[in-house]
């Protein structure tokens, strides 16, 4: 709330004027060097013919003219002058705080009311509670949302996020005393092994990527796809029948790098979306890994999970959150404003 209260009551920006300002018979700029005002090409005054004024009377009008134009070169200041006079107010303006709305006083009562019944109601065993929160899940959830939130907010790219997740982990194993030899060598084992089953897979995807449409494979999938003349609704169908059933025995990375490939020339010709496309995909493989009969999230559970509980408890347990998946593939199909209104905003 204080940072709110600073933002809110932030000093206006000052605005400067810019350009030319006549003053006087003169033309002033924005940096204060006085100019002469330009003549009128073409115009002059004319002259008298015959009609001549008495002698003095000239003489008297430039006496009585004199004092006046003292007086306004007096009490008219100078472009430099009026310029530093600016200049020293205009910091003054800026440091002047605008006062806090209305709206931030209710919110920070509602917070304060919120804190105190909080507190009202707090026990030892909800502090208990917090304690294991605060060591367990709180840590994790501010690393996750770290290397997410950069991601997201395009502070760095993923593989700049990794680098600060991988901080972020030497950091907790520190604060939970269990930074070692051993555990170090061990993550940088995994991660070794981790990542040299990703470049391999990404090596074979490719060889089979350019094998395939050497061979005239991605031709006959395209002639095959088209000849059927489907609308864009039934290519999506059977698009996502497909990845569907590749999601039972394989993993999603092999289905991303090997598979997708096939249907992204295909995109243009329906008018699609790749972003919602891919959308679309990851939600179906989510449904995929929960749906019998190979349900990888199974299997995972199950080996993590007491003894006591069987695969079968597993499967009953995950129709319902299979059954909100494809209710969210359904409502992301109707209105695709529910997953591109936040990259759009984002990535404009």
């Amino acid at each position: 709330m204080g940072s709110i209260y600073f933002k809110v009551t932030a000093p206006l920006p000052v605005e400067t004027v810019e350009g030319v300002v006549a003053m006087g018979g003169e033309l002033s700029d924005s940096t204060g060097a006085a100019q002469e005002a330009p003549s009128v090409s073409g115009l002059a005054e004319p002259e008298a013919s015959g009609l001549q004024e008495p002698p003095g009377v000239a003489e008297v009008a430039k006496a009585d003219a004199a004092p006046a134009a003292d007086l306004a070169k007096a009490e008219a200041p100078a472009p430099a002058t009026a310029a530093a006079t600016a200049a020293a107010e205009a910091p003054e303006a800026q440091s002047e705080r605008q006062p806090a709305p209305m709206s931030f006083w209710i919110a920070l009562a509602s917070c304060a009311v919120a804190l105190a019944i909080f507190y009202a109601y707090f026990s030892f065993v909800r502090l208990e509670i917090f304690k294991m929160l605060l060591g367990s899940f709180f840590p994790l959830a501010l690393m996750i949302l770290a290397v997410l939130g950069t991601i997201v907010f395009g502070l760095a790219t993923p593989t700049e996020a990794a680098a600060m997740g991988s901080l972020g982990g030497l950091l907790l194993a520190a604060a939970y005393r269990r930074l070692n030899y051993v555990v170090l060598r061990e993550s940088v084992y995994l991660t070794a092994k981790t990542s040299a089953m990703v470049c391999w897979l990404f090596v074979g995807s490719s060889i089979f990527s350019a094998a395939f449409a050497l061979l005239g494979g991605q031709e006959i999938i395209n002639t095959w796809v088209l000849g059927m003349n489907l609308t864009p609704v039934q290519f999506m169908i059977l698009a996502q029948v497909v990845i569907f059933l590749l999601g039972w025995p394989l993993e999603w990375t092999e289905i991303i790098v090997i598979f997708m490939p096939i249907f992204i020339p295909l995109l243009p010709h329906f008018g699609i979306d790749p972003l919602f496309f891919g959308l679309l995909v990851a939600l179906n493989l989510q449904t995929a890994f929960l749906s019998p009969p190979v349900a990888m999230a199974a299997f995972y559970l199950k080996g993590v999970s007491p003894p006591h509980v069987t695969l079968n408890q597993i499967f009953a347990g995950m129709m319902p959150f299979m059954g909100i998946q494809v209710f969210a593939i359904v409502l992301l199909y109707m209105f695709p404003a529910i997953g591109l209104w936040l990259p759009e905003v984002l990535y404009k």
